[in-house]
């Protein structure tokens, strides 16, 4: 027995999405790379549209993605990250990949920061680190790291890339 397809993504999905883009923006955790999705059932998700998150228009529409298919032309290629945490993990409903300055610099030295307290907490005792530095963009390497994000671990840390 087969699962039923996923909706289309409805306006308050959409809506959704642009919010959290533009919050990450405004809280500076993204600049002009960064991306969000949200899963809309077992088959696809939403990402936001290959822009500056800060920069997504009101109104502006996501990209529904396959989970399970190869990307469509003028989707990110870091977009098969998520592809590959949602078929990994089926309690992850969303994904943003972020670049806090502080988060960046200390996986640069091998290092992820330890949750102490407070929003950090969130993320004990600390979240994973995916070694390589280059950009995930291809479905092999972005199992890997769905892989070494393990399965509980709400966060990992890309070495350099956010």
């Amino acid at each position: 027995m087969t699962n039923p397809p996923d909706p289309p993504p409805g306006d308050d999905k959409q809506r959704q999405l642009r919010i959290a883009a533009r919050a990450l923006a405004n809280a500076g955790l993204v600049h002009a790379y960064g991306h969000c999705s949200l899963r809309l059932g077992t088959e696809s998700c939403l990402v936001n549209a290959p822009r500056p998150l800060g920069l997504l228009a009101p109104g502006e529409s996501g990209d529904v993605v396959r989970i399970d298919r190869p990307l469509s032309d003028g989707i990110l290629g870091e977009v098969r990250m998520h592809q590959a945490i949602y078929s990994a993990r089926p309690d992850v409903h969303a994904i943003c990949r972020v670049t806090p300055a502080t988060v960046t610099t200390l996986s640069t030295m091998g290092i992820t920061p330890r949750a102490r307290h407070g929003f950090g907490s969130y993320f004990a005792p600390q979240p994973p680190l995916w070694p390589s530095t280059g950009l995930v963009r291809d479905a092999e390497t972005a199992a890997h790291v769905a892989a070494a994000l393990g399965e509980t671990a709400p966060a990992i840390v890309l070495r350099g890339n956010g």
